[in-house]
């Protein structure tokens, strides 16, 4: 569901449920798994040197024809395994304390490492399940972010530069790329369709506070809205789509705001055009960290009572209050009240002043 590009890689466990797949630096099972099994056919190699380096002290039984490698092969494998045959067998002193001595820890690091990679097996599996529950435990009011290709990751960007914690965003693809790119950013994220009401479940979407659908196609954003609609009726639904004729459908199937991506592209290239002056003030607005920048934040207790227009260091847009947007032109002689939210244009955060003299 990547639109255009970019591990929770879809894991599989015994109740056929896809895990949560959260940000590790750890290594991945296949490569400790390859590094065991490379060190318990160097713990074999070792031994078969070992034996056929001394192999006059050593006698075949069944043969009697003496020990050549692949003698000398199968009696490291058959005492590695414990399985001790008694066909081949050390006859010298010194052979005999060479199995005690050094052929015997042997036989126990490889028994070691065999049952220490079963039980990590095992743990890491319920590792991984009790750290699923966990997280899907303390997952409230968090955003849920559908399709993250070039959008959705613009989108989450903006969400982690308004301070939204890495921890409240979860990451919803088709695309195993798109996956493990969020993974890198520092996201939980699934692998799978975001129209499958297990895989929402899975996400706690039930219980988010927002979600923002970035598909690629535009049936595929009507039919997600459709089933997040379904799971989620209070959460803030956003919604991006290409052909501005689907937008009436869109809003339809639930979406509280709808954007435009064809359009809103268009229409800043056309002003660019016309104004290269209007264009770089709306591209400075949409762009974050230097600037202009718009934002929206509640009302500070020392803000009470006082007017718009008399706010320092930015400018008042637009007020929402008891969930109505009122634009500044429709404010009137209103003054804040607690519990207003304020949209507002400002000087970005660590943006520089230009003094003109």
């Amino acid at each position: 569901m990547a639109e255009g590009g970019p591990r929770i890689v879809r894991r599989t466990f015994g109740s056929g449920e896809a895990q949560v797949r959260l940000p590790s630096r750890s290594s991945s099972p296949a490569r400790e798994l390859l590094k065991r099994f490379l060190l318990a056919v160097g713990l074999l190699l070792v031994l078969t040197l070992i034996v056929y380096l001394d192999r006059d002290a050593y006698a075949d039984h069944a043969a009697g024809d003496g020990v050549s490698f692949i003698d000398a092969l199968y009696y490291a494998t058959v005492t590695m395994t414990t399985t001790g045959y008694g066909d081949i067998t050390p006859v010298l002193p010194h052979a005999r304390l060479i199995n005690v001595f050094l052929v015997t820890p042997i036989r126990i690091a490889f028994l070691v490492l065999l049952v220490g990679t079963t039980v990590e097996v095992l743990a890491s599996q319920g590792r991984q399940a009790l750290r699923d529950s966990r997280w899907r435990k303390k997952m409230r009011n968090h955003t849920v972010v559908i399709g993250y290709g070039t959008t959705g990751q613009s989108a989450t960007a903006t969400l982690l530069r308004g301070e939204t914690p890495t921890d409240r965003i979860v990451v919803i693809d088709t695309d195993s790329l798109a996956v493990a790119a969020a993974n890198r950013h520092g996201l939980a994220a699934f692998e799978g369709d975001a129209t499958s009401r297990e895989l929402l479940h899975r996400a706690e979407l039930p219980k988010a506070r927002e979600v923002i659908i970035t598909v690629g196609r535009d049936d595929t954003a009507i039919l997600a809205t459709l089933t997040v609609r379904q799971l989620n009726r209070g959460a803030h639904v956003v919604v991006a789509v290409r052909d501005s004729l689907n937008v009436p459908l869109i809003r339809q199937s639930g979406a509280d705001a709808v954007v435009t991506s064809s359009d809103a592209v268009g229409r800043l290239m056309g002003l660019s055009s016309i104004s290269p002056q209007l264009g770089e003030v709306i591209e400075d607005l949409l762009a974050a960290g230097e600037g202009l920048e718009v934002t929206q934040r509640l009302v500070r207790p020392e803000e009470e009572g006082r007017r718009p227009d008399d706010l320092e260091g930015e400018k008042v847009v637009a007020i929402v209050r008891n969930r109505t947007l009122r634009r500044y032109y429709e404010l009137g002689e209103d003054t804040l009240r607690t519990g207003d939210e304020l949209v507002v244009i400002r000087k970005a955060t660590g943006a520089r002043v230009t003094r003109v003299e």
